[in-house]
Order: C-alpha cells, then structure tokens, then sequence
C-alpha cells in the first residue's frame, strides 16, 4: 500500500483517446458513433438482449439508445469511451469510466457492451487493459471497480478473467427492470497493478498468438506464473 501521509487524491477522468495494438479507444462523440455503436456493433434491436443486465429498460429503437446514452454522461457523469477496431475499422464496443471519486482514488469501469466482433479476439482484453492502464499510469488512482448483475455470469467470468478480485455480493443493491438486483463487486488494487499489467502485456504480445490467431496461453495462467 502506498503512503498516504501527502495524499492529494486524483484528477478526475476526461474523455480519452487511446491507441493499442489492436483496439482503439475513442471518446464518444454522437455524430461519429451513435448510428455505428447501435447499427455496426450492437445489431440494432439485438442490444437489448445483449445489454439484458443493464438496469435501463429495453430500447425500442436508435432514439431510445441515443437518449439513454446521452444522459447517462450528462446527468450521472459517465464518460463513455468507443472501441474501435483497428483491423477493420469498425466500432465494436463501448465501456465507461463511472462513479469516479477523485479524492478516495476510486473510480469503475461499467456500461460495458462488447459487440459480436469483439468475441474470440485480443480487442476485449486488449481495451480493458487501456482502460486500466489509463486508470492507474496516467491518473493514480488507487483503486478501480467492476460491478456486474449477480445473475449475470459473463460479466463475473470477464473480471476474474482479467484481473478483478471478487469482494461479495451487495444484496438488494438496487432495482433493475424493475425486478431486484443482488450485485457482484470486483476490484483491482494499485499494489496489484504492476503483476497484472505485466500479464496482460505478455497476453497481448504477438508472440501469444498461433498463425490462426488462437492464444498459446491463457491470461489467468500467465497472472498466475507471475506470483510465483
């Protein structure tokens, strides 16, 4: 644990531009992204069951997705930060740095929807480490969290995948759809930080990766030989 005696908290997080290997990370701009996030990565009506966790009720159209998402960064202060591929060109997802508390050092990743094009290939793991990177290296801060649906198990299995620590379950933590949601924190520490960088750098490495583009070895495993 760092020592606190100067602490002077952190700079809040401002919409960023971020180029990785495979994935670029672009702030959200409506005129740029809001028709390629709802038509190119999220298949149009097919959001609502990919975003069946999210607490907002079903969209019945582009005009729906298009107000939610607006409000949610002008009302709750999300930024909302695009994923764009960077083989092909496309928009394939979207996550949001949230609930950021400068002072404390705590901010969360959440609002996370990977399209179709983002399954089976290094551009989830890859934006979430830019993220975090971002998070940590270029900002400070102490402590970076993902909540997730109980119920929802992708969501659970993606943070432990990636580094998070499961810290409990928050029961009757609010209502979502208008039924009961029992919610599932995660967490990465900055003491922790360094290990799991090191891991996600060595994840992404070309090197990992076979002519057919499957990995030789796996994120966890990788963490894993590393705290030896």
């Amino acid at each position: 644990m760092r020592d606190l005696a100067n602490w002077k908290g952190c700079a809040a997080p401002q919409p960023v531009l971020i180029e990785g290997r495979y994935v670029g990370l672009e702030p959200y701009d409506r005129a740029a992204h809001l028709e390629a996030l709802w038509h190119d990565a999220f298949g149009g009506m097919a959001i609502n069951q990919l975003l069946k966790y999210f607490t907002q009720d079903d969209f019945c159209g582009i005009e729906d997705f298009d107000t939610w998402l607006s409000a949610v960064q002008e009302k709750s202060g999300w930024i909302t930060e695009v994923f764009r591929d960077k083989a092909t060109g496309k928009v394939v997802g979207m996550a949001n740095y949230m609930r950021a508390d400068p002072a404390n050092g705590v901010v969360e990743v959440g609002g996370v929807a990977h399209g179709p094009a983002m399954a089976r290939s290094p551009l989830s793991t890859e934006a979430h480490y830019l993220m975090a990177r971002h998070v940590f290296d270029d900002l400070g801060y102490r402590r970076y969290e993902w909540k997730c649906h109980s119920e929802n198990q992708p969501s659970r299995t993606t943070a432990t995948r990636l580094g998070f620590t499961f810290e409990g379950i928050f029961r009757q933590h609010m209502i979502s759809k208008h039924a009961n949601r029992d919610t599932a924190w995660f967490s990465i520490i900055d003491g922790e930080w360094p290990l799991i960088k090191a891991a996600f750098e060595a994840w992404l490495s070309p090197k990992n990766f076979d002519g057919d583009g499957l990995q030789k070895r796996r994120l966890e495993d990788i963490r894993a030989d590393l705290t030896l």
